[in-house]
């Protein structure tokens, strides 16, 4: 089971988001994608900038969502790993680090890792940090926050992409690491996993 975290003003409905979990169901993961800011409070974040920065309020949404999937009988036996875009990424290490044993795996797409501070040391998930070449700012942030990351970790350099991995190929170059990071290390479906559930309430994007 995947569970996507998305930042920077992005949304369930995130293009980048879909066809990465397009890809993953096809490669045999459950995805869900959700919002971590209720419509009022997205309003609020387009003129301010400021909720999507709020690591700490979107970590906890995060971590309520993991929760209830752990907790739901047709999920409950599914292992899980967070997928984390821009500042979703510091959202899903923050919740990978307050919940050790039931994250298995974390990955950051383009991802601001740093902005999870004190809780990157706490991390035990193995950690995949996946940045584009040309994206020069957000690659020293990822390889700062990479030296204090307290599991395993690999920091993929996708050459000649930037910061939305827009270019030919490179979305594709994510899929690919991310799925092979995910076949490492999450543990094969329990075999009393049952049949996926239906959405939490406040959340969409179920797949």
């Amino acid at each position: 089971m995947v569970l996507f975290a998305h930042g920077s003003g992005s949304s369930r409905h995130s293009p980048r988001n879909r066809q990465v979990a397009g890809r993953l169901q096809a490669a045999g993961y459950a995805t869900l994608l959700i919002d971590l800011l209720t419509e009022a409070e997205e309003r609020v974040d387009a003129v301010t900038r400021a909720l999507r920065f709020d690591v700490g309020l979107l970590a906890g949404r995060l971590t309520a969502a993991a929760d209830w999937l752990t907790g739901h009988a047709g999920t409950s036996g599914l292992p899980l790993a967070v997928f984390g875009a821009s500042t979703g990424a510091a959202a899903a290490l923050t919740t990978a680090a307050d919940r050790p044993d039931l994250v298995g795996a974390v990955i950051s797409r383009g991802g601001r890792p740093d902005l999870a501070a004190g809780d990157l040391a706490r991390v035990r998930a193995p950690t995949l940090l996946v940045v584009g070449g040309a994206d020069q700012q957000v690659l020293e942030l990822n390889r700062r926050a990479a030296a204090r990351l307290g599991a395993p970790h690999d920091l993929v350099v996708i050459a000649g992409a930037t910061h939305l991995f827009p270019e030919e190929g490179a979305l594709e170059q994510v899929v690919d690491r991310s799925i092979r990071w995910l076949d490492r290390w999450l543990p094969p479906r329990h075999p009393d996993a049952g049949s996926l559930p239906t959405e939490p309430e406040g959340t969409a994007g179920c797949h």
